[in-house]
């Protein structure tokens, strides 16, 4: 599953504690796309998802925060989520999780040191907020928020601090929207967290392009992918011709 991938070792600040993961790459210099993993974990829809952006010219990144490495493990990634206090606060209103701070290190050594000439960031499910935070700081030119779902017990707020709201606001706006999609019978990424992210975002001007696909699912571009191709294919297509036109017009 994992050949073309190459294995490296980042590590980098979460306040005082140095924190280091694994990180899988696929493809060599070039607009970048990182791809942070949902719940269920890395399992071969997601490195088939790494694969269709690789086939399309993009270097992909894709670290690995949790979990087994190659299938899906619901209930005990959920286990070792809550265990990773220091990186993730799932519960959270009005502030974002440690681990965007190390998203954001890893970004910036992309374009550092690694020969991204661009990053676009995509977050799914207990991630897909972090891609929104993301879009706070000037490291991340694009995003994707798919089904984001935190706070898991509060779908009418965001897993965000009003800081970075205040800043993704100010580059959204001068930049151009950034996406974020769901299905529309998702119970975990509820129509009021797309209510909460217009209200948020879209007063006054279109800053987070809201997609919401007919019936149930919730994996848009992973687990329900196959399941939901003839809605899915079309979600895809509209995240690539996005990282396209964001990602590849930057030399």
């Amino acid at each position: 599953m994992l050949t073309g991938f190459q294995k490296s070792t980042f590590a980098a600040s979460i306040g005082k504690t140095v924190v280091e993961h694994d990180v899988y790459q696929l493809g060599t210099q070039g607009p970048t796309i990182v791809i942070i993993q949902e719940l269920p974990g890395i399992g071969t829809a997601t490195l088939d998802l790494a694969k269709r952006f690789a086939a399309n010219g993009f270097r992909v990144v894709l670290p690995h925060l949790f979990g087994p490495l190659g299938r899906i493990s619901l209930l005990g990634n959920l286990a070792r989520v809550f265990c990773m206090r220091r990186e993730f606060r799932l519960m959270a209103k009005n502030k974002s999780s440690p681990i965007v701070d190390w998203l954001l290190a890893l970004s910036r050594d992309q374009l550092d040191n690694q020969g991204s000439t661009a990053i676009g960031v995509i977050g799914m499910c207990l991630t897909g907020n972090f891609a929104i935070s993301m879009m706070a700081d000037e490291a991340v030119l694009a995003g994707v928020a798919s089904q984001p779902s935190l706070p898991i017990n509060s779908q009418p707020h965001l897993h965000m601090s009003s800081e970075e709201i205040g800043r993704a606001r100010e580059r959204l706006a001068e930049h151009g929207p950034m996406l974020a999609m769901r299905f529309a019978g998702d119970k975990l990424c509820t129509a009021e967290k797309f209510t909460a992210l217009d209200q948020t975002f879209n007063d006054d001007a279109e800053r987070i392009r809201l997609i919401e696909l007919p019936g149930a699912g919730h994996s848009v571009l992973t687990l329900d992918f196959a399941k939901r191709a003839e809605v899915t294919e079309d979600a895809f297509s509209s995240v690539l011709d996005y990282f396209n036109k964001k990602l590849k017009a930057v030399q």
